[in-house]
Formats: structure tokens, sequence, C-alpha cells
């Protein structure tokens, strides 16, 4: 049987990276935080850490154990929080982590049908892209987070160790933005191939990694204007006539004025959108809401720009 608390400080030496640093967390010394670090590799019959001059690094058996270490954390945080509703007859209380654009246009709709069915919820919201989000689900620092991954397989699958489920929400095509009066305003639709020659816009370091890829694959290299981070910030800047952008249709602002969106055929970038829950016993308030948020994806209003 694993020590549990043996376990804890294996969890704080990787996360310091040292047995001094994770002591001090710990208020322990040092030779008390490698002796019983030493008594778990012992009971286990592997090493789990390498001892270095440059600090402490997990085996893949200690990788194995940080992973059950952060379930367990998640489960107890879990269980804390249910106990802590039955103890004081709260409604409950939901942490929902999103990003931008889907926190947006499409968390809005589905918090409001959660909240009348669920009147007093204590709702927390966390702004935060996918790479940060999910680890706060598999935490327990959030409760589900609503998510997106580009074309290929989602961020979460059965067979791998993340603890955490994947449910699809919605397919999230592409668009190329460009002012009103760009020459190619009037097509049908524009593959990476027709706009090589253009300024881009990014709006996602992410997407330009990609639509890179896609660019070198046709034969054209894409010019950039701009680097961001923000799709608004980028639709802003294609409006100002700086370049064109590729911008996920769920992102695409609600103003058209001066602007056109043109749908962006294969081979490119798709975006995918979905929901992150913890694998074991996910509450159900978050079940909840995964609900709401699925029928509220097929209630949405056609954006402005996609009117053609």
């Amino acid at each position: 049987m694993i020590d549990s608390r043996r376990l804890q400080m294996l969890a704080q030496v990787a996360r310091h990276g040292s047995f001094n640093r994770a002591a001090a967390e710990l208020r322990l010394t040092p030779s008390a935080v490698s002796q019983q670090i030493s008594a778990l590799e012992r009971s286990l019959g592997t090493p789990v850490v390498r001892r270095s001059t440059r600090g402490v690094e997990l085996t893949e058996a200690g990788l194995v154990l940080i992973d059950a270490a952060e379930a367990i954390s998640a489960e107890l945080l879990t269980a804390q929080r249910e106990i802590d509703r039955l103890a004081t007859a709260r409604t409950g209380k939901l942490s929902v982590a999103t990003f931008t654009s889907g926190g947006q246009r499409l968390l809005p709709a589905a918090l409001t049908g959660f909240t009348a069915a669920h009147p007093g919820v204590e709702l927390t919201v966390i702004e935060s892209e996918p790479e940060e989000s999910l680890p706060l689900v598999r935490s327990g620092a959030a409760e589900l987070a609503l998510a997106y991954h580009f074309t290929g397989p989602p961020p979460v699958t059965d067979g791998d160790r993340s603890g955490l489920t994947w449910t699809p929400i919605l397919d999230d095509p592409m668009y190329v933005v460009m002012p009103a009066d760009h020459r190619l305003a009037g097509s049908p639709s524009l593959g990476i191939a027709d706009l090589g020659g253009e300024r881009w816009v990014h709006g996602c370091v992410g997407q330009s990694d990609m639509l890179d890829h896609y660019a070198a694959l046709a034969g054209v290299e894409l010019r950039v204007a701009c680097r961001g981070t923000d799709y608004q910030f980028a639709q802003s800047l294609v409006r100002a006539g700086v370049g064109i952008s590729s911008i996920p249709e769920v992102a695409l602002t609600t103003d058209p004025t001066g602007l056109v969106a043109v749908p962006m055929r294969p081979p490119g970038p798709c975006r995918h959108i979905g929901v992150a829950t913890p694998k074991r016993r996910p509450s159900t308030l978050a079940l909840a809401l995964v609900r709401t948020l699925r029928e509220a994806v097929t209630q949405l209003p056609p954006n402005p720009l996609t009117r053609r």
C-alpha cells in the first residue's frame, strides 16, 4: 500500500524540483523529506526520483505516482465540496474555466439557462486557454473547462492518463476575414493557396503555426503583419486595412461594418470545441452545465458576417 503522506511529499518535490524547497513548503527538514522518499522507493521496489547536483527529476515510475497524486487530490477536493454543501445546506458552487471567445459567444446563453434551473448556485468563471484550463480541471481547481483543439485528435482521449473526459460541443469552421472592398471579398470560398500574397493578422499563436504548415504544403509563404493573441483585436486590424485574418466562426465579430467573412475550404485548420470534466465522479452541477451548453449551441443565432 502506497503511503499517502509520502505521495504528498513526492508531489511537492516534483513541484519544486528540490528537496530543500519541498521541505520548506512542508515545514520539515530536507533530510526528513529525503528519507521519506527513500522509504517510498523501498516500498515500491523502484526509484521514483533521480538525484543530481542540478536538482531532482522524476523517473517514469515517479510520473505515474504524480498522476495518481493529482487525481487523488482532485477527488478529495470534490468530496470536500460535496460534504461542505451537505453540511451547510447550500445550493452549491461551480467553477468553470473557458477560453475567451467561448466565454463571449457560447457560455452566456448556457449560463442563463443554467442559473434559471439552479437558482442560488455560486458561479466562478476562470478565463484561460486550454493549456491552462485542462490542468485546472485535473487538479480540481475548476469543475469543467470549455476548451478547444484544432484539426487532429482532442486533447483528452479515453486511453490517456489525464483523468479527464472530453465531450464534443461544436465544430467551429474557419473564415477568412477581409476588408469589404478586398478584391476577393465576393469569393464563395477560399483556400490557403489563394492567399499567399496577402498580409496576415493572426489572432491565435497556435493557429498561426498551423496556417504556416498548410501554406508550406500549398507551396506559398504567408506574409505576417501581426502575430496577436486576440481574435477581436485581429479583426479590428483587418478593418483598419492592416491585412486579412483567419477567424473561427464563434470568434467572428458581431459588427459587420467594413468586413467580409469568406468560408475557408480544406485543406486548412478547423477548430473543435468541447468540454473537459473529471473522469471520476464529476459533480451533478458540472454535468448539468454540460447538458445546457450542448442545448445552447443548437440555438445560436447566425453571425452577421456569415449572412451572405
